[in-house]
């Protein structure tokens, strides 16, 4: 449900796509032509591949087939993912949110890579957070904590001191594992019961507070 709270953190891990980036469009057009490809049926295969690396989503997709298919499968869908940017926006509120975290601690982490999220993040019109987990940077995809942790490894922060951003299920839990508090973005994470959920960053005020930590005013 969507609550009215006030969170406080010393630092915030944001995933980009869905959480800082509207990429729907792309990602349905993608993905739906590798499940013609593959005859399966892209209602089910766009339940599963939000917020993981594509490889992982393959994996769950076409049980049995070897890895190293997965991984050079997963290497054409980026490069067609990064060359199709028509129609990727920006959440609403999201230009707002990061100009809000300028000195505060906080990273992205996301399982694009870095062509990938360059590519979306400057079609919205986002600026990149200097420090950036991304599929490069990981030897293990979301749901697996290991990019939450990293992110907070990265800034110094420990893990229950930071609160991650997130839509997706595999996202959602990810920050779960990683022992953080999770924000859930849109009506894609309301399912997935993060610890509170608004529609979108338009919903959420930063507050920097004396002591270091940031307060985030939600709803």
């Amino acid at each position: 449900m969507t609550a009215t709270a006030v969170l406080t953190a010393r630092a915030l891990l944001l995933d980009m796509d869905g959480t800082l980036v509207n990429s729907d469009a792309s990602v349905e057009r993608v993905w739906r032509r590798w499940a013609e490809r593959h005859e399966l049926d892209g209602d089910e295969v766009m339940k599963v591949v939000h917020g993981r690396q594509g490889y992982a989503s393959m994996a769950l997709l076409l049980p049995g087939r070897p890895m190293e298919q997965n991984h050079a499968d997963n290497a054409r869908m980026l490069a067609e993912e990064t060359a199709d940017t028509d129609g990727v926006v920006a959440i609403p509120g999201a230009p707002e949110f990061l100009a809000s975290l300028a000195g505060l601690p906080h990273a992205l982490v996301t399982s694009a890579d870095v062509p990938l999220s360059t590519a979306r993040m400057a079609a919205a019109g986002l600026d990149l957070p200097g420090i950036r987990v991304t599929a490069e940077s990981v030897g293990a995809s979301k749901p697996d904590p290991e990019g939450f942790l990293k992110g907070a490894a990265e800034l110094g922060i420990a893990p229950a001191d930071c609160v991650v951003f997130e839509d997706s299920g595999a996202g959602i839990a990810a920050g779960r594992a990683a022992g953080m508090t999770v924000v859930g973005i849109g009506p894609r994470a309301a399912v997935h019961e993060p610890d509170v959920v608004v529609e979108d960053l338009t919903q959420v005020r930063v507050e920097a507070a004396g002591d270091g930590t940031i307060r985030l005013h939600i709803g």
